[in-house]
């Protein structure tokens, strides 16, 4: 056993007596998610904090020697702790921790468990750069690039993974290798949105990054929820035609100092010129329902630091979550009623439910990543109480249940497979990524989705329709 620890410069850990407290914190203490897997269902068979890049290398040559699977954690934010696999290997990379930014190129290298909004981007604003990661500052840049990346202004700017310029990964034979356009293609085609389906450990990302914005501009309304389906049928046939500078997010929440949940249509302009930002925002101010408005804060200037603010209210750590979301398509009279409870019969105050504009679609890549349409929802019920945990599951299943009809699949961040399983990639992609999967990992090292059979979706006909 201690010759295993020799080969690594981080820790491995190896389980001991039940009950043994180092090893359960390494299983899962960086998780997120308060509501973690028991050990009785999901115990790792041993547990590497790698330091180095060659301690992932040792990590996967030791689990191919000893039959393990290889689980990965980047930053611990996945809501069904998709790192946690019964009898695997699982690497956490939250000790390996480098940055380094290029100005010639204006690209920035980057390990995967690297926060994006805690660190990522407050190193870039040194150099006048921005990258658009995660909203959730806590979230490291790893599955959140993995699953396609949805950050800051995907409406306008793309998604994340679409900056990515190469990346540096370790293969199933214990090989690490540079991935890009020119060399490995395929591992560089399914890091774009394979998420835990990667056949591989990724150790750097080498990620092309945007003049910092200069004009951070906001605008909130607040509306009773009585206004629903009125102000989500206005902004459902409206939102397309603001600026593509423009972060549009309508939500339902208990805002501080309130005692209920409002619907608040926001937009956050990320522009260079107060006056670019105001132009993008007006047809937001033009809601006919505003003087109905609660409150109205309109192309006023925020900071991220502002934004970021309000990001770890809504996600504070320590809570449990519960988390689903959707992919919506239709006219405003199938998808506005379709979303009511969703949006207006929370069960809890620390529920919240976003409404997420990706209108118009922009044109994507070749990259795994390849289903979205123009409304993304997504839907966090945030509590303290494990007893309600099975209570407040119902009310989410429910509420995602009457969202089917003008369902078009789901996106990797905010999905539980072991709870429901949806179309995610297209189906050419899809069937293209099990050809990779099955060229680089035929042994099936590196665990994959996680469902609630523990295996990975053996094709697509799983997939709820």
């Amino acid at each position: 056993m201690n010759d295993w620890s020799a080969r690594f410069t981080g820790t491995l850990f190896l389980p001991g007596d039940e009950g043994d407290e180092d090893f359960e914190q390494a299983c899962v203490g960086r998780v997120f998610n308060a509501r973690r897997p028991p050990a009785a269902e999901r115990r790792p068979a041993a547990v590497l904090e790698a330091a180095t890049e060659q301690d992932v290398v040792e990590g996967v040559r030791l689990a191919r020697e000893r039959g393990w699977q290889v689980a990965v954690r980047s930053g611990g934010h996945s809501w069904a702790a998709w790192s946690v696999r019964e009898q695997a290997l699982l690497i956490d990379l939250g000790r390996f921790r480098e940055l380094d930014y290029d100005p010639a190129t204006g690209i920035v290298t980057a390990t995967p468990a690297v926060k994006g909004g805690d660190e990522l981007n407050p190193y870039l604003a040194g150099h006048g750069r921005f990258f658009n990661g995660g909203h959730c500052p806590s979230v490291g840049i790893g599955g959140f690039l993995l699953q396609g990346g949805q950050g800051w202004n995907a409406r306008g700017w793309g998604w994340a993974a679409e900056n990515i310029v190469a990346v540096d990964v370790v293969t199933a034979e214990g090989k690490p290798v540079r991935a890009d356009a020119g060399q490995n293609a395929d591992l560089f085609w399914a890091a774009r949105g394979a998420g835990p389906g990667f056949p591989g450990v990724v150790t750097r990302f080498h990620l092309r990054t945007r003049p910092l914005p200069q004009a951070l501009t906001h605008t909130v309304h607040g509306y009773p929820l009585e206004l629903f389906d009125q102000v989500m049928t206005w902004l459902h046939d409206i939102h397309h035609t603001v600026g593509d500078c423009v972060e549009i997010v309508a939500l339902t929440q208990t805002p501080p100092g309130h005692d209920r949940p409002l619907l608040l249509v926001t937009g956050l302009a990320l522009a260079d010129t107060p006056a670019e930002a105001a132009e993008a925002l007006a047809p937001l101010h033009a809601n006919p329902y505003r003087e109905h408005a609660l409150f109205r804060i309109e192309a006023e200037p925020t900071t991220f630091a502002e934004q970021l603010a309000g990001q770890r209210t809504a996600n504070p750590e320590g809570r449990r979550y519960l988390v689903d979301n959707a992919w919506l398509s239709g006219s405003a009279a199938e998808v506005v009623p379709a979303m009511r409870t969703v949006f207006t019969e929370h069960p809890v105050p620390g529920a919240f439910t976003i409404w997420f504009s990706m209108a118009p679609l922009r044109a994507l890549p070749e990259m795994a990543f390849s289903l979205q349409s123009e409304i993304y929802c997504a839907a966090y019920v945030v509590h303290d109480d494990p007893a309600q945990d099975a209570r407040l599951r119902g009310w989410l299943d429910r509420a995602m249940a009457e969202l089917q009809p003008v369902t078009a699949g789901q996106y990797l961040g905010d999905s539980d497979f072991t709870n429901r399983q949806l179309r995610f990639l297209g189906d050419e992609q899809w069937d293209r990524l099990q050809r990779i999967r099955a060229d680089r990992d035929p042994d099936a090292l590196f665990a994959g989705y996680l469902t609630a059979d523990g295996d990975a979706p053996a094709n697509r006909n799983h997939w709820e329709s």
